[in-house]
Parts: structure tokens; sequence; C-alpha cells
């Protein structure tokens, strides 16, 4: 879904930024203006998006430049929460639809339209980490990403 910027960007259900600053705060941070405006841009986007692309838009809401340091300071506290997930081959991030419900990341990655779909699949994550463990690696949060074709894409 295509994002476009408004004055006051409103999620059609607020429950998943009600429920990403109740997870936020309840560790003890601030839910501030510019971290509410960054999760409702990755909310809003539905797909991975760069902190360069978020940062662009943060700027046209707040009304002023805002640097892609600051909003990547945001979207590391972010995914140290379990608030955003970071897909490593795109560097982008895409917010969590069950923040606080840690997972580690299955992400498919369609290689002709870019959708990215995050999936849990506990079995296939922990079939990764004994493998690791057998090979005498600690793994701290496995991130898989499979590359191909989504649905829509394969079919036409």
């Amino acid at each position: 879904m295509a994002h476009t910027p408004d004055a006051h960007l409103a999620l059609k259900d607020s429950s998943l930024l009600d429920a990403a600053r109740t997870v936020l705060t309840a560790d003890g941070e601030q839910w501030t203006e510019m971290r509410a405006h960054v999760f409702e841009i990755l909310a809003r986007t539905g797909q991975p998006i760069s902190a360069y692309e978020v940062a662009e838009q943060l700027s046209t809401i707040m009304g002023r430049r805002i640097a892609p340091n600051s909003v990547y300071r945001i979207l590391d506290l972010f995914v140290a929460r379990n608030l955003a997930l970071r897909v490593e081959s795109q560097n982008a991030f895409l917010a969590n639809d069950h923040p606080g419900c840690v997972h580690d990341c299955i992400f498919l990655i369609c290689d002709m339209c870019g959708a990215t779909t995050h999936m849990d699949d506990d079995k296939a994550a922990q079939t990764v980490r004994k493998a690791a463990t057998r090979s005498g690696f600690q793994a701290t949060r496995p991130i898989i990403e499979v590359r191909g074709k989504c649905g829509a894409c394969a079919a036409s």
C-alpha cells in the first residue's frame, strides 16, 4: 500500500499503535510524538521501508528536516523492543503486527514486485536454532529470508 504523508497520520485501526505504545512505555521508554509518527509510517506503509524513506516522510509530517540517523535510533529501539522488524537484505523496516510477541523472523520476499510477507513458523525457526547449536553456534535471533515469487507474480 502506498503511503501519502498527511499532517496527522491516523491508522484506520489504532489498536496496533496503542499496542506499540503500551509495549514501549511498559519497558520504561517514552512514547514521543516523533516515535509515534515513525511507527505510524511503518504501519501504514505495510511493506519494508528504509530509514531514509521514513526520514523523508517524517520531515514532511514534522515540518522540518529530520536526519536519517535520528530515524535509525528510533528504528533500532523499535527492533530491540520487537515493535518493528528489520529485513536485513533490504536494510528496511516494517511494523510488527504483534508488538511484544517474540518470534524468529521469516520473510518471504518477491523478487518481481518486492512484496514482503512476515510469517511466524516456530518449528522452522527451532530447526535453524538446533542446527546452529549443533555447529557450536549460539543463535541470538535467527532471521530467515526466502527469495522468490509471490503467488500473484507466479500466476502471471
